[in-house]
């Protein structure tokens, strides 16, 4: 029986058995115990799924990855410690030095800072493309040492929906992986493996918890990519000495089995089971609550859009946005509540815009039930340069909304309000 997304946010990812616990416990260890010395040594040769540590595996956090993994309709997950650990360990699973990959420019400025500042050091080149390029243009950045193609569903915060459609065929077309960071749109709007993606990530921050509770990440593998004999990825192909000699390519989910197996064992950046257990309970509303998000965020849209002092507003919702049609097409049930719209002044008056604000609140964060505001030139994205800024969709006027699950008539009310004193 196929459950409906709704079904899925409250029933998946636990199912207990008599006598325990209806929702997930809490597995606040960081070990646990064996009586048999074979059983812990085939949990280090990856032949049993048994935990053992929770640096690599903990029951809270399982529960949460099987509930991200069916509603995205994956192989597999891995819950790690943010959402920026999740895009870190997803490109040091393909990467080494001397490898590159190609993102869209409109991407999140942590992720822009990683791919562009972070990976250079350790000999990872990135090579951005502008989310409207021609797939000529794109293919033209990709070569043999090309591990992934990545992208936003939803940019944060230039708003851009994805061209599923042209850059999966792409990637496709090249065996080349595509990297879809799904965090603005949640698996309860846009599901990227339908559309030629073969690893998502998430912030669990964000949509996911719904309630600014609980740092994390989430990586999700599509099991739909065939790492088998493509040269363009060796060590999946590769005996791994470290376990045996275990061959990646050949496994199930070799994505996520190598992301685990080396990357969580490595780093350690995995979510912490009470960010897990947070998580999970937030996941039960997410279908709810975007829809919520959704409809608010239209209808503040619409608002912004009539009002004299504001330049413009980037949304999908509003007829003639340029990525309308294209949200029709990936997201039909809802663009989700995030937005951008431009002051028609300077800083100063984005500043004294959003001081006048009271119910809408200034914070470093997005997407959760609570409405909050930002200038991401001056904060998010500060450490960029006024070039890369215009490179990521970010002009000095620009301010991000997330529209939350409050009243709409009443974050009107308050945008107008702090629209006047300007």
């Amino acid at each position: 029986m196929e459950l409906k997304k709704d079904t899925l946010c409250v029933q998946a990812g636990y199912s207990p058995k008599t006598g325990e616990s209806r929702i997930p416990q809490i597995c606040q260890s960081t070990t646990f115990f064996f009586g048999d010395t074979q059983a812990m040594a085939d949990c280090f040769d990856l032949k049993s799924d048994a935990y053992f540590y929770s640096r690599l595996a903990n029951p809270t956090v399982t529960a949460l990855e099987g509930k991200v993994s069916a509603l995205e309709g994956g192989k597999a997950a891995i819950g790690c410690a943010s959402g920026m650990s999740a895009t870190m360990l997803t490109a040091f699973t393909l990467c080494e030095a001397g490898d590159n990959i190609v993102s869209s420019a409109s991407v999140y400025g942590g992720t822009f800072n990683l791919f562009g500042t972070t990976l250079p050091k350790l000999g990872i080149e990135c090579r951005f493309f502008d989310p409207d390029a021609t797939a000529e243009e794109i293919e033209s950045l990709i070569d043999e040492k090309t591990k992934f193609i990545f992208g936003e569903t939803i940019a944060n915060p230039s708003i851009v929906v994805f061209d599923f459609d042209k850059v999966a065929e792409i990637a496709k077309k090249h065996g080349v992986l595509l990297i879809i960071d799904n965090t603005l749109a949640s698996p309860a709007l846009c599901n990227p493996f339908k559309f030629g993606a073969n690893v998502i990530v998430h912030s669990s921050s964000k949509y996911l918890d719904g309630h600014a509770a609980a740092l994390g990440g989430v990586i999700v593998d599509g099991g739909n990519f065939d790492f088998k004999g493509n040269p363009r990825y060796p060590a999946f192909n590769l005996p791994d000495e470290s376990y045996h000699g275990l061959v990646y390519a050949n496994l199930d989910a070799p994505f996520a089995t190598k992301c685990r197996a080396q990357m969580i064992r490595d780093l350690g950046a995995i979510m912490a089971p009470q960010n897990a257990f947070l998580t999970y309970l937030g996941t039960d509303t997410l279908a709810l609550r975007m829809e919520r998000h959704s409809k608010n965020s239209a209808k503040v849209a619409a608002f912004l859009a009539s009002h004299p002092k504001i330049a413009w507003v980037k949304h999908a919702s509003l007829p003639n946005d340029p990525y309308h049609e294209r949200a029709n097409k990936y997201l039909p049930n809802g663009q989700g509540g995030m937005m951008s719209f431009g002051i028609d002044g300077d800083l100063s008056l984005c500043a004294k815009f959003m001081e006048s604000l009271n119910v809408i609140t200034q914070e470093t964060h997005v997407a959760d039930c609570r409405s909050c505001i930002l200038h991401p030139a001056s904060t998010t994205h500060r450490q960029l340069s006024k070039e890369d800024l215009e490179k990521a969709g970010v002009p000095e006027n620009l301010i991000r909304l997330s529209v939350g699950i409050e009243d709409a008539d009443d974050l009107i009310a308050d945008l107008e309000q702090a629209l006047a004193r300007i």
